[in-house]
């Protein structure tokens, strides 16, 4: 990604994540530079099902309708058994940068397998541990990768809604700062 970056940003639920998306979407960043990541915390009385139907995955679970949506929204969706975080549900382009870091087979020491893809796109390791923590604890991961055009929008729409946190990584505060100011 030539002068590209990523907004992460970490949310308590479902429903703040799925507000995040929703913002990012109504004032027009493409869907195809978004991704959401989650841990499934289903109990052991949750009946839960991940199939394909077609095209497209659908998830059969307490929060079934807004996987369902996320996956109908974002392009590309996995569920992945990961050892020291458990099932993670995915939806955007992260999938990919995953599938990616598995081929090359070159783990990270104490990353997982998701954790690689956030490094493969230039997330600094100490970030990428938090994030991974961020999992553990059952938070919805929502990342935004683009040009700073975008990045400027997806920072000032992400910055209002109801997030426990938010990252911009690879772009400077001031070309940020400069890019949101001819934006506006």
């Amino acid at each position: 990604m030539v002068d590209a970056g990523v907004v992460v940003a970490v949310y308590e639920g479902y429903r703040e994540a799925e507000h995040g998306v929703r913002e990012l979407r109504k004032a027009g960043v493409e869907m195809k530079n978004v991704s959401v990541v989650a841990k499934d915390s289903c109990t052991g009385e949750d009946v839960v099902g991940y199939y394909s139907t077609g095209d497209r995955m659908k998830y059969w679970g307490k929060t079934g309708s807004v996987w369902g949506e996320f996956w109908g929204l974002l392009f590309g969706s996995a569920v992945f058994a990961i050892p020291s975080i458990g099932s993670v549900l995915i939806a955007g382009p992260l999938v990919n940068w995953i599938l990616k870091g598995l081929e090359k087979g070159t783990p990270v020491d104490g990353i997982s397998s998701v954790g690689s893809g956030l490094l493969s796109i230039g997330i600094p390791k100490t970030h990428v541990m938090e994030y991974e923590v961020d999992l553990k604890k059952d938070k919805f991961i929502l990342l935004v990768h683009g040009d700073p055009q975008t990045l400027a929008v997806a920072e000032g729409l992400i910055g209002k809604t109801k997030h426990l946190s938010y990252t911009v990584h690879g772009q400077t505060v001031e070309k940020r700062e400069a890019i949101a100011e001819f934006v506006a």
